[in-house]
């Protein structure tokens, strides 16, 4: 063979070693993650789409957020920096980029909370959450129907003499509504689980408490294949420990069906309760039975009647917990939440991807030097994520909404320029070179 040949064969063979490790197709392989990512798994490469608060000098929250028709989003909590009282319901309508577009107030002269906000038939918006400005007692779940520019059409209050709360609101079968959260007022003991049924125009059809003789609640609620509904919370008067995670089922007309707890020795509760593809639930919250540190987030996995199946715990040796969970499309699932273990400052916004047995993928931290918090994440692509919640370390205020878009992709698929590679494919033809003279003479 020439020495040309050879030269050729060689410098060939070497471009190809150098092209197949530039691109990440022997790396990974190898365990050679040659990325440029700022994930805390190098191995996934973030942008952000959006980055934007909300709020004035004093407290403002979101606790829920949703995308809208024309690729904006929707996002409901409280201010305290504007409205008429202590504190008002807030929505807030944003473009795609995340610019305000519309903003509404809601509220009388005492405290008023939004904690969901969801999209109507006739393309306006439903709020539910509390107020203590109006109603019966010390405070009342409180339902208000907007347009789509966010002026109220009607309202209405659902409560006793004590204190009521509504957190999740849905859309029922039938055109009305669905409202799960706490009451003071009704039931056995000293709150119940509390779900109400309303008509189109809020008034109420039906209501169930459920609960012992300590503290109970729902903190979410969905509707069930069967058309009954799942209610997600805590209980004091049953389970094993301080609090357990309660998961309750009812038919269509709220009777129970069956209930299922879920903890340790310490406190653990729900936030909230999603369906999965097998006919089962998962549902997401925190623990202090089980983990790391003094509060994990936990994931459950449970049966179509509530049995476990699995369940994982994600934390550090601070406070972490999972406020909001969604399923993704290929299986697994992504929990947004609190952290103190990991990030930059005294608490972080945390976004934590899971396969379909809960093993974590990747995770990320957002904030600054002081306190963030997520409330809420919904999915715009497979690997694009929209988190609502609170900046303490951003902003205008004390404390304002923030909102995040980020897509996270593989950053294997994407070809990275080494020029060390080239550098020493050149000294390795020189040396080649150099040996055929010297064999030639």
């Amino acid at each position: 063979m020439s020495k040309l040949k050879k030269i050729g064969l060689v410098t060939a063979g070497l471009i190809l070693a150098m092209n197949l490790i530039s691109t990440g197709g022997v790396a990974k392989s190898l365990g050679l993650y040659m990325s440029e990512s700022t994930n805390s798994d190098s191995n996934y490469q973030q942008t952000f789409i959006i980055n934007q608060t909300y709020g004035g000098p004093v407290l403002d929250y979101a606790y829920s957020v949703i995308a809208t028709s024309d690729e904006g989003y929707v996002l409901a909590g409280y201010t305290r920096s504007y409205g008429a009282g202590g504190s008002d319901m807030w929505l807030v309508k944003t473009n795609a980029a995340g610019q305000v577009e519309w903003n509404q107030t809601i509220g009388g002269t005492a405290a008023d909370y939004a904690f969901s906000v969801r999209v109507s038939s006739d393309g306006g918006y439903v709020l539910a959450g509390g107020t203590e400005s109006y109603g019966a007692g010390k405070s009342d779940m409180w339902l208000v129907k907007t347009n789509a520019a966010g002026q109220v059409e009607w309202n209405q209050t659902i409560g006793g003499s004590a204190a009521d709360y509504a957190f999740p609101v849905i859309a029922s079968s039938d055109a009305g509504y669905v409202l799960a959260g706490r009451t003071e007022s009704y039931g056995a003991g000293e709150s119940d689980m509390w779900l109400v049924k309303t008509n189109a125009a809020g008034q109420v059809e039906w209501n169930q408490t459920f609960g012992g003789v300590d503290n109970d609640d729902a903190t979410s609620v969905i509707a069930t294949s069967d058309a009954g509904y799942l209610l997600a919370g805590g209980t004091k008067s049953y389970g094993r420990g301080g609090m357990d995670m309660w998961l309750v089922k009812t038919n269509a007309t709220g009777q129970h069906e069956w209930n299922q707890t879920y903890g340790g020795l310490y406190e653990d509760h729900a936030s909230t309760v999603i369906a999965t593809s097998d006919g089962g639930y998962v549902i997401a919250g925190l623990t202090s039975s089980y983990g790391a540190g003094s509060r994990d987030m936990w994931l459950v996995k449970t049966s179509a009647t509530g049995q476990h199946e699995w369940n994982q715990t994600y934390g550090g040796i601070g406070l972490d917990y999972a406020d909001s969970v969604i399923c993704t499309s290929d299986g697994g699932y992504v929990l947004a939440g609190r952290t103190e273990s990991y990030g930059a400052g005294e608490s972080d916004m945390w976004l934590v991807k899971t396969n379909a047995a809960g093993q974590v993928e990747w995770s990320q931290t957002f904030g600054g030097i002081d306190s963030e918090a997520a409330y809420s994440v919904i999915a715009t692509s497979d690997e694009e994520y929209v988190l609502v919640g609170r900046t303490e370390s951003y902003g205008a205020g004390n404390e304002d909404i923030w909102l995040i878009k980020i897509s996270i992709k593989d950053d294997f698929t994407e070809t990275t320029s080494f020029p060390a590679f080239e550098v020493i494919l050149f000294f390795i033809i020189v040396l080649i070179v150099n040996s055929s003279q010297r064999k030639s003479r």
